[in-house]
């Protein structure tokens, strides 16, 4: 199974509820004045971190996600029902693009950290609001809010205090699973481990700390050979590693120095990272060996263990010297530079476009003046006044001059038709 740690999903926030056209119709109530309730808002999306994740695989099987939309306003000033929010957990360590913008959004580097990434559609408000001393009675009502719809491309870096590197079969399955209750599987062929297992270590304090068993690496990873370019990424937010080695390869030393050539190739941060050698397998080789390997590893690193993961030989010394550099070295911090976030929000959708269908037709799109035209019955004078004033202001008119219409061509906006007379608009 593939390590999924990159994801492209789709978010869409709820709608904003209609608003409503309404009367008091009540019995001894003489000339009843306007009822009709707002909208309700539409629900958000968030983005939320979860610890108990650990891959994107979710996202694989479900892409789109969408929130609820708010309820339509009703009769006797009731308004509708807000729609409840919409929450997508994701594994901490995730950073989030907008992919139209390319802009990093959002970095989820705690648990339950969230992040707001659509905001659902404000809900219309109903004619009552519109009512005043000089318009007592108005026929007209607000559409709700559209959504946010967009497109987000999801990163997961992971988050632990120690990276475990090594070639492919060092042992570093059989190592974690040892020192803490991770369960990987194990087998004996290359990249058995193709999902960074998390571990997490209790320390004789009580405390504990994460171990991230990181898959083994090969020659060229760092170009994208196998699957070493994304686990790379894996390692940078690490306070340090601990390098396994198995000792019961021909040349353990060469194997050692591709892995850090590696590490230098990806960037400079890994390449400085303090790492622990481990020699893995010491059951299995004979103290000559053991000798000679050690002597060659402390002339280019400081603290060198042998140990064994099947027997667990050494191995709790290791883990007490782990958890010392761990209260030692302080988290890492990679700098993940987070733009404003603009497209969470309704932008203005008051722009629109004007088409010549034919010699005498045109058609007006666009955000704001469709929805309006959707709640403007043209049977009513009232509303149509109302309608025109807004297309007026928004210069609607003065687009359709320049245009080159004439008295009597038709204007189609959504449902409504209607013929254009310059003397009835500009006056």
């Amino acid at each position: 199974m593939k390590f999924i740690d990159k994801s492209k999903i789709r978010v869409v926030s709820g709608r904003g509820g209609n608003g409503m056209v309404a009367w008091r119709r009540e019995k001894f109530v003489d000339k009843g004045g306007p009822a009709g309730g707002d909208g309700g808002r539409g629900g958000d999306v968030y983005l939320i971190g979860d610890e108990n994740m650990s891959t994107l695989m979710d996202f694989k099987h479900k892409s789109v996600f969408k929130a609820e939309g708010g309820e339509n306003g009703s009769i006797k000033n009731m308004h509708g029902r807000g729609a409840k929010d919409l929450y997508i957990k994701v594994p901490v360590g995730t950073v989030v693009r907008d992919v139209k913008t390319g802009n990093i959004i959002a970095d989820l580097t705690e648990h339950e950290q969230k992040v707001l990434v659509a905001k659902g559609g404000r809900g219309g408000r109903g004619n009552a609001r519109f009512a005043t001393a000089q318009k007592r009675a108005p026929q007209f009502c607000e559409p709700g809010e559209p959504p946010i719809e967009r497109e987000l491309f999801l990163e997961l870096k992971l988050i632990a205090d120690v990276g475990l590197l090594g070639m492919p079969n060092a042992g570093k399955s059989t190592l974690i699973s040892r020192i803490s209750s991770a369960k990987p599987k194990i087998a004996d062929y290359p990249f058995t481990t193709l999902i960074p297992n998390l571990g997490v270590v209790k320390k004789r304090s009580g405390d504990g700390y994460v171990v991230a068993d990181i898959p083994g690496l090969i020659e060229g990873a760092s170009e994208g050979v196998g699957l070493g370019h994304d686990f790379l990424r894996h390692v940078e937010r690490c306070r340090f590693l601990v390098h396994l080695v198995d000792a019961t390869e021909e040349n353990p030393f060469e194997n050692y120095k591709k892995i850090n050539l590696e590490l230098e190739k990806h960037s400079e941060h890994l390449a400085n990272l303090y790492q622990i050698v481990a020699l893995n397998k010491v059951d299995s080789i004979d103290e000559e060996r053991k000798e000679e390997l050690l002597k060659q590893f402390k002339e280019v690193a400081n603290d060198v263990f042998e140990v064994s993961a099947v027997t667990g030989e050494n191995v709790n010394k290791l883990l007490d010297f782990m958890g010392e550099k761990v209260d030692e070295i302080p988290k890492t911090e990679i700098s993940v530079v987070v733009e404003e976030d603009t497209g969470a929000y309704n932008n203005d959708d008051s722009s629109f476009d004007i088409f010549k269908v034919a010699k005498d037709t045109y058609i007006i799109e666009g955000g704001k003046i469709e929805r309006i035209a959707g709640v403007t019955d043209e049977r009513n004078s009232e509303q149509v006044i109302r309608f025109q004033n807004i297309m007026k202001g928004m210069g609607v008119f003065e687009e359709l001059a320049k245009k080159g219409i004439k008295d009597g061509d038709t204007v189609i906006i959504g449902h409504l038709e209607f013929a254009f007379y310059s003397d009835e608009i500009f006056g």
